[in-house]
């Protein structure tokens, strides 16, 4: 009788949530919109200025652009402080970008790969990095520079740059290498691979999405630094760009429109370079956490 119950009984409906998930939807987007425009709005501001003239700033500072003005972008664009600094930026980028792949994957392959007392206790010194930030270093910092006679030299903020980008690439890149099956290694060595030809012909394919990674966020954060070239540049010429804002604004403190041009400048480069690359950053940190 039960059975027959059970079969003869309707079926229930399944309740009607649809305006429930469309009034949560619309408080999502709400929200994220909301973020977007706090992060977006500076931005947009800082570059809108630049295409205002100081009357204009003064007369109604939330205001764009009535008419717009090109002779501030074309006055930077113009001074050759601006290229030199550009390249300044753009050599201590690279280089740090360089640094920071090459011997973090070489860490990284030996930390993953090999097994040896203290493995552990390796990436947990690397672990350890991450809760130093360079501003508690600052100090011994530039005494070592200066020891070194590195001061008032790219390399003297390329160095420190590379070794404080160091753990974050290897606790990224560990779990890529790890989850390289053994299998394949052994299949290497029987075709007659040395260790040194599987990591470079196996190694470094497999692991180029979080090689990629590491290295877009080793060049965003030598280009956005402040503090160390702060303490070790001295000199206007080897000033990298966000020195260079500050030495113009304070140059320029008068002129609003036109050191919001010059930093609308300094900064285009690297949200241009982020926005590119924001895809490959999300999937090698998945790769990341997935290994």
């Amino acid at each position: 009788m039960t059975a027959t119950a059970s079969l003869v009984a309707p079926k229930r409906r399944p309740r009607d949530t649809g305006p429930v998930r469309r009034e949560r939807n619309l408080g999502t987007y709400f929200i994220a919109l909301l973020f977007i425009a706090v992060c977006v709005g500076p931005v947009l501001y800082i570059v809108l200025g630049g295409f205002r003239s100081n009357s204009q700033i003064t007369a109604s500072p939330a205001g764009l652009p009535s008419p717009w003005q090109v002779d501030n972008y074309l006055s930077v664009l113009s001074s050759g402080v601006f290229w030199q600094q550009l390249g300044n930026s753009v050599i201590a980028g690279v280089t740090t970008t360089v640094g920071v792949v090459v011997l973090g994957l070489m860490a990284s392959f030996v930390i993953a790969r090999y097994r040896f007392r203290g493995r552990d206790a390796l990436y947990s010194l690397f672990a350890a990095g991450l809760m130093f930030p360079i501003t508690v270093a600052i100090t011994p910092l530039y005494l070592l520079v200066k020891d070194l006679g590195l001061t008032n030299s790219l390399a003297g903020v390329i160095l420190p740059q590379i070794a404080f980008a160091l753990p974050t690439t290897v606790i990224i890149l560990v779990p890529f290498l790890r989850a390289i099956p053994d299998e394949l290694e052994e299949a290497a060595s029987i075709d007659g691979a040395s260790r040194l030809g599987f990591f470079f012909r196996m190694v470094v394919p497999l692991s180029l999405p979080g090689v990629v990674t590491v290295g877009i966020l080793a060049f965003i954060g030598s280009w956005n630094s402040y503090i160390l070239p702060l303490f070790i540049l001295n000199d206007a010429s080897a000033y990298t760009l966000p020195l260079g804002v500050q030495a113009f604004s304070s140059q320029y403190s008068v002129d609003t429109a036109r050191v919001l041009a010059f930093t609308s400048l300094s900064m285009i480069p690297a949200l241009v370079f982020f926005a590119v690359f924001q895809k490959r950053i999300v999937g090698g940190l998945t790769g990341a956490v997935k290994g």
